[in-house]
């Protein structure tokens, strides 16, 4: 007897043992590398230049604008209106200059202040002071002390726009990301949880799985981009956040809701968590490697902000079902039914486990009573929406629907253009060889749109010799029209054209506008390559999952009509409801990668389990109670992951309204109809020919005939 009971006390204290050391070691990295959560800021840079085209035009051009840099600098554009409006006094403009010669000799600037400059109309003046790069918070206290001396001219206004400006009222959008998004985030999903599963003490284990989750991601994040391995900025921050949590909270109930169903067979926690970890680990790591690697897919990318989120996404995913598949497992099993608490799973019949999902049995009877009128109307209502598509235009947003709501550098930057040529303080930079400086000159200031045309001077002021660096002269270009506009666009297409045209020159045009063409034209050619790749890889993996070719071709085309339902909705709202004339560049790209990758998540959850019942029960009695087996769970994780993912809306830019608007509303009409519909419907109709060419061994051959279709 002594030596049958030492091992058996043996196997119940190993019972207890991995779990409390899974335990431990998630308590550690929750305690450990927590902080980093907040301290991913330190080291994301929100330098737009940063995230250009790698081989594009402007691109270059910005790199051989180093050799003309005098000094390092980010220029502010200070302008001075009269209070009031009207003419502006006699001495402002000599005040004005007078007042910025009070911030000579600061370790704010780069360089002394420009001279103030009088409009045309003789209602503004202009002058631009060179911050220091590399201010970071002490950028909005260089602004409050340059405002400051400008103040000082009687009888004006001051605005402050440029580059500086811009990049302030940036960093002060960005500042929400590590308390409030994330809060915003973790609210939200706690609520819906509460009130989804009527349970105090499972969502808090789901919440603190997410948030271990999020600190091992930022650690791992921070790590890496602190050694310029990878890039992050605010938007990628934002959105890992956002990922990781909605990610880790999908897993964590697909999990969760397999281990009820094995508790209330009557199996103990112990055998309950090891077969619902056998039967859910599958779709769980298929729909995590779906994600993944369609987020590192985005490496293939030449727009360097995509290729940042790329690997920063996948450790996010990567982290998620870390903490989904060890951590929540752990947890569970130490507290068995408790943690479900109040509402603890009991024993039921195994005949009549799935009687409460009343609302899913009247879905799963509506498939399959009319299968065909069911695919029928939701096809036609995706189409309907999908024809809207089209008009969603990515040509990039102009500077005063970048930022949601008022912010002062578009204020300022407005005024500026009010009395200054549209294209003031973000000039088209024209670099060329030094002996074609005057032809190269002449031909710019032909181009239609074109106000000015300077070159860089050796002392940095109007009117000396040109700056020659590296045999080449640098010329700075003013356009008459926005450089945000469609009509700077035209002009700067007409200046390359020209400038190139003169002979033996070797002329490069950048500077604002040429990056937006440029980026607008990467972004069509990365569409073109990822697309298909995403869509590769997405089918490999369902193939290997589901054992079949038909069926993964039916669900890819099927999240596919989804993502161009939801642009074309997308496109009404952005329109009509938001006030938005066109997308970022970047936006259908990153729609297209969350809302197939996710979108599939939610199919693969749902016909790994189909195909689990088919193999015992057949077709068409596996597609009813998959449904109505995953039918709460899966909706529950779409209304989060929709949810998590709106919560990007606290952010006011425009690009990551865009982007919480496409995926919450792609994720809720796939997750509502594509999955609980559509799918089912087109399944019930094929019957076992969805599985060609495989055949799940136990299929109930006497029923093959009664499956082969459905009913109208």
């Amino acid at each position: 007897m002594p030596r049958t009971a030492r091992p058996a006390r043996s196997s119940r204290a190993a019972r207890w043992l991995i779990p409390l050391l899974l335990l431990a070691a998630w308590l550690g990295v929750g305690g450990v590398l927590g902080p980093y959560a907040g301290k991913l800021g330190e080291v994301a840079t929100n330098d737009q230049a940063a995230f250009l085209p790698r081989t594009a035009e402007s691109t270059r051009v910005i790199d051989m604008q180093e050799d003309f840099r005098q000094s390092d600098a980010v220029p502010l554009v200070v302008v001075w209106t009269a209070r009031g409006g009207g003419p502006l006094p006699e001495t402002a403009r000599a005040d004005a200059t007078a007042a910025l010669k009070g911030i000579d000799g600061s370790p704010l600037l780069a360089g002394n202040p420009s001279p103030a400059l009088a409009s045309d109309d003789g209602r503004a003046l202009r002058a631009v002071v060179p911050l220091r790069t590399g201010l970071d918070d002490g950028l909005a206290d260089a602004l409050d002390e340059i405002g400051a001396e400008a103040r000082t001219v009687p009888g004006t206004a001051v605005h402050l726009a440029g580059p500086a400006a811009a990049q302030a009222d940036l960093k002060n959008a960005f500042s929400g990301i590590d308390g409030l998004l994330l809060g915003v985030a973790l609210a939200t999903v706690l609520v819906i949880l509460l009130l989804v599963y009527r349970s105090v003490l499972l969502p808090l284990l789901i919440i603190v799985a997410a948030v271990f989750a999020l600190a091992l991601a930022c650690a791992v994040v921070y790590a890496l981009a602190e050694r310029g391995i990878v890039r992050v900025d605010g938007q990628v921050q934002g959105i890992l956040s956002i990922l990781v949590i909605g990610a880790a909270t999908d897993y964590a109930l697909l999990l969760t809701a397999r281990f009820r169903e094995e508790l209330e067979r009557g199996d103990d926690r112990t055998a309950a968590m090891r077969a619902a970890l056998r039967r859910s680990a599958g779709p769980v790591l298929a729909s995590a490697a779906t994600v993944a690697l369609g987020l590192l897919a985005l490496l293939l990318s030449d727009l360097t902000n995509n290729r940042a989120l790329g690997p920063v996404g996948a450790i996010g995913i990567v982290c998620a079902v870390a903490a989904a598949l060890t951590f929540l497992p752990a947890v569970l099993v130490l507290l068995g039914r408790a943690a479900y608490w109040p509402a603890r799973p009991h024993r039921e019949d195994p005949a009549t486990a799935t009687g409460s999902h009343r609302l899913w049995r009247r879905v799963a009877d509506l498939v399959d009573r009319a299968p065909r009128r069911v695919w029928a109307a939701t096809l036609a209502a995706l189409l309907a929406c999908a024809a809207f598509a089209p008009n969603l235009t990515s040509r990039g947003v102009p500077l005063d629907e970048t930022f949601v709501g008022d912010v002062p550098s578009v204020a300022a930057q407005a005024v500026l253009g009010e009395h200054f040529p549209g294209g003031s303080g973000s000039p088209a930079v024209v670099i060329a060889r030094a002996e074609a400086l005057e032809p190269v000159t002449a031909a710019a200031r032909q181009v239609p749109g074109v106000a000015s045309v300077l070159p860089t001077t050796a002392g940095g002021s109007p009117g000396g010799p040109p700056l020659i660096a590296e045999g080449r002269i640098r010329l700075d270009v003013t356009l008459a029209d926005p450089a945000d506009s469609e009509a700077a666009e035209r002009t700067v297409a007409a200046l390359r054209d020209a400038v190139r045209a003169v002979p033996g020159a070797d002329t490069l045009v950048g500077g604002v506008t040429a990056q937006r063409i440029d980026t607008q034209r990467t972004a069509a050619a990365d569409r073109t390559l990822i697309v298909p790749v995403v869509l590769a890889i997405i089918l490999i993996i369902l193939t290997a999952l589901l054992r079949s070719l038909l069926m993964p071709l039916l669900l890819v085309a099927t999240v596919a009509l989804n993502f161009f339902a939801t642009l074309g909705v997308a496109s009404l709202v952005f329109t009509h409801l938001l006030g938005f004339t066109g997308t970022d560049a970047s936006v259908p790209l990153y729609g297209f990668v969350f809302l197939v990758a996710l979108g599939v998540d939610y199919n693969i959850f749902l016909m790994s389990r189909v195909r689990e019942e088919s193999i015992r029960l057949g077709t068409r009695e596996g597609l009813r109670h998959g449904l109505v087996a995953t039918g709460g769970v899966i909706t529950s994780a779409g209304v989060v992951l929709a949810a998590t993912f709106a919560a990007l809306g606290v952010i006011p830019l425009a690009f990551l309204i865009q982007i919480a608007f496409i995926v919450a509303f792609g994720v809720l009409l796939d997750t509502l109809v594509v999955r609980s519909l559509l799918v089912p419907a087109l399944v019930r109709s094929l019957g076992e020919r969805a599985w060609w060419p495989g055949d799940p061994a136990g299929f109930r051959r006497p029923q093959a005939g009664r499956d082969s279709g459905g009913t109208a």
